[in-house]
This record gives C-alpha cells, sequence and structure tokens, in this order.
C-alpha cells in the first residue's frame, strides 16, 4: 500500500484531544485515521463489492434476524462457533 502524506485543518483543541486519545489506545494517529476513515466508508465499500459480485445495482439483501435466547451473548457466540466448527470438519 502506497501512503501519502496529507494536510488537513481540525480544531487545535480537538486535534489535541485526539492525539492523547490515540496515544491511550496505544494506536499511531495516522493508523487511528485510517481506521476511522475506512469504518466511515463502509457501506460505500460493501455496496461495491456486492455490485461486483452480483453484476447488477437491483440486488437485495435477504436475510432475517433473530433473536437472542436465554444466555449471556458471549455464550451464545461460543455455542455458534462450536456449531460452524463441527460442521466443517463433517465436510
Amino acid at each position: 500500500m502506497v501512503k501519502v502524506k496529507t494536510s488537513i485543518y481540525v480544531d487545535r483543541e480537538l486535534w489535541e484531544r485526539f492525539k492523547k486519545y490515540a496515544l491511550r489506545k496505544g494506536v499511531e494517529v495516522s493508523k487511528l485515521l485510517e481506521e476511522m476513515v475506512r469504518d466511515e466508508m463502509i457501506e460505500e465499500t460493501l455496496d461495491e463489492a456486492l455490485l461486483s459480485m452480483v453484476g447488477s445495482e437491483d440486488y437485495e439483501i435477504d436475510f432475517k434476524p433473530i433473536k437472542p435466547g436465554e444466555g449471556l451473548v458471549s455464550e451464545l457466540i461460543r455455542v455458534a462457533r462450536e456449531e460452524g466448527a463441527s460442521d466443517i470438519r463433517r465436510q
């Protein structure tokens, strides 16, 4: 990946707070900014990926949301992972 140096204008107080935030997280400011830009653009990126897969602007994502049953979310995730792993082992 080729990096590019850029200049932006940001409120001084906000910039200082952001640098301290990055320091507390142990992340370089540039890396944190790149991550935030990617997060901001995720919908567009997903849309482009879906368009390239279906080859048309007329696509529909069809899924049925589920409501978690009882128990902690981490427990539900563990069970789902185990079920997925066991499905993979059977193939």
